[in-house]
């Protein structure tokens, strides 16, 4: 009887801390800077059909204004620095009820780094693809790869030996975009050195984040991707 009773206990424990260790790593995404940003998008001009949308974090925020990059017009600029998937779904149906032109989204380098395996994150990336296409089925939509990041940089401890599941995700990721006939830039085989998952150097400030010239390659090869 005794011993029933402590497993019953066990069991309960087990259940009513799950969800605050899972509400917890939803919540990582949900800081000031994310809460500002929020408050500067909603001052802006609304998303119309006529935009595009940058998703990301803050790889895509440090871009700044798309529109030069892009070299085109009503290029709406919505990375999050800090952001992570759980966070883009968060506000994801107040753009998605805009109903822009076109989506270009690249996510999950956070979400790696905050301790999810590759096969994580590719589910959450299933979940967020497919609420894009369930509310805006007109939006042309754009999956980015990440991009690679150099360790040699010893900048970001939650990144060391992640090298190599970035390209995992990578992997799994286009191999979904191509059976699921989704649009996927391959930008990760232009930033890495040949025969290696390494970000090259001259392309990255800090090993994670792009330099001037990182951004002009990233440019570059959406523009052509938009041309098609």
């Amino acid at each position: 009887m005794h011993s029933s009773i402590t497993k019953c206990f066990v069991l309960l424990v087990a259940m009513l801390c799950s969800p605050l260790q899972s509400h917890g790593q939803q919540d990582t995404w949900n800081t000031e800077h994310y809460r500002n940003r929020m408050e500067v998008f909603s001052k802006e001009r609304a998303i119309d059909s006529t935009d595009i949308v940058m998703l990301g974090n803050s790889l895509t925020e440090f871009g700044g204004d798309w529109n030069k990059l892009l070299g085109r017009k009503h290029v709406r600029n919505r990375g999050i620095m800090g952001d992570n998937i759980d966070g883009v779904m968060n506000r994801l149906d107040a753009i998605l009820a805009r109903k822009p032109r076109v989506i270009i989204v690249m996510m999950g380098i956070n979400d790696l780094s905050q301790g999810l395996s590759a096969d994580r994150v590719f589910e959450k990336y299933q979940r967020m693809i497919d609420k894009i296409w369930a509310h805006a089925a007109d939006t042309k939509l754009y999956v980015q790869s990440l991009l690679p990041i150099n360790e040699s940089f010893n900048r970001y401890e939650t990144l060391k030996g992640k090298t190599d599941i970035v390209a995992m995700l990578n992997v799994k990721l286009r191999h979904y975009c191509e059976r699921n006939h989704i649009s996927y830039i391959n930008l990760f085989k232009d930033f890495v050195y040949h025969g290696t998952n390494e970000m090259r150097r001259s392309l990255t400030s800090d090993g994670l984040h792009l330099t001037p010239v990182g951004y002009k390659l990233w440019a570059f090869r959406v523009r052509n991707v938009l041309k098609e």
